[in-house]
């Protein structure tokens, strides 16, 4: 897998891909990257101008945190509920 390109890249990418003086199969040629890639980063520009419905950049950075979050908070859970049943039987049982 290719390593990921920094935003300004991705920014100026789109940039000449919305001024149209090219196709985009040759500007992504041009640029080394896949044609997919660069429409999806027009996509994802467009949401993130307001253009079009969906999640933006930073919503879907949040997103990606909260649910991290989400899985540490139930692994916490889980280990909780385990010491407690291991405590609660150490207490019931005879010495």
């Amino acid at each position: 897998m290719p390593a990921p390109k920094s935003p300004e890249f991705r920014h100026r990418a789109v940039e000449l891909a919305r001024l149209r003086e090219k196709p985009i199969a040759q500007i992504a040629k041009d640029l080394g990257i896949a044609e997919s890639g660069l429409r999806r980063w027009m996509k994802q520009a467009d949401i993130d101008d307001g253009v079009q419905d969906g999640l933006t950049s930073d919503e879907r950075a949040e997103l990606v945190q909260l649910r991290r979050d989400k899985r540490v908070l139930e692994m916490e859970i889980e280990i909780l509920k385990r010491a407690s049943a291991y405590f609660a039987r150490e207490n019931v049982l005879p010495k």
